[in-house]
């Protein structure tokens, strides 16, 4: 069966920090959800592809998904080329998903951002009819972008209150003990001299008070958004 959302990322782990709020959401909601990594993180400092493979199974048990899937490109090498894109054109299909999360696509990790670009050119090529690859064409209604950790002077077009499903999100986050335990930065996040579980609480408390809520997950849309009752619009401005 096809899932509603399906998020894409770089590494096992991407989607534990970004978004595991908003997926927990949904599947709190009946809706299904799905996560695609692209690489095993095999290239990473700490702990190794096996170990956190089997942390990724943990936290997916935690989320709630469907599925989890790896694509097995290879990690600190990933590239936005025909192969890769039939790759992922090819899972996008088996998921066939509504929404599609992707990372933003400007990033300190040269594979967050090739994972973003990758990532919405597979969106696309999916729906064709003649493309090459297995699966019935499928594309995607809408992609987001997952803004947590971004420094840019960029607004998120919204923010997803996640404060009955932090808990939950730290505890997934929290299964990579290989790669968190005693760190105080990670991927797109800069040491603050805090360790790293406290400084996702500290990002997703801020994004969440900018919806007037304890924490929130931020994310940006190319297209305006529409509204179909201004009167029931959430977040009071004064």
């Amino acid at each position: 069966m096809p899932v509603d959302i399906l998020a894409i990322a770089a590494h096992r782990d991407d989607v534990e920090l970004t978004c595991a709020g908003t997926l927990l959401r949904a599947a709190d909601a009946r809706h299904r959800t799905g996560i695609l990594d692209l690489t095993a993180g095999e290239s990473a400092t700490r702990g190794s592809a096996e170990v956190r493979g089997q942390e990724a199974e943990r936290a997916a048990a935690i989320l709630g998904v469907t599925e989890r899937r790896n694509a097995g490109l290879p990690d600190a090498h990933l590239r936005n080329d025909d192969e890769t894109r039939r790759t992922v054109v090819e899972h996008i299909r088996h998921f066939a998903p509504r929404v599609v999360i992707l990372p933003f696509p400007v990033g300190r990790h040269p594979d967050h951002r090739v994972a973003s670009e990758l990532g919405r050119d597979a969106c696309f090529l999916s729906g064709l009819a003649k493309y090459p690859g297995a699966g019935a064409p499928h594309r995607p209604h809408k992609i987001l972008y997952a803004l947590s950790y971004r420094e840019d002077p960029l607004k998120p077009t919204f923010v997803v209150d996640i404060s009955d499903q932090f808990d939950r999100k730290l505890a997934a986050i929290r299964c990579y003990a290989s790669q968190f335990d005693g760190a105080k930065a990670a991927g797109e996040i800069f040491p603050t001299g805090q360790d790293l579980y406290s400084l996702v609480e500290t990002q997703n408390a801020h994004y969440g008070s900018l919806i007037r809520t304890r924490y929130g997950e931020p994310f940006y849309t190319h297209e305006t958004m529409a509204v179909d009752d201004v009167v029931a619009l959430a977040v009071q401005s004064m």
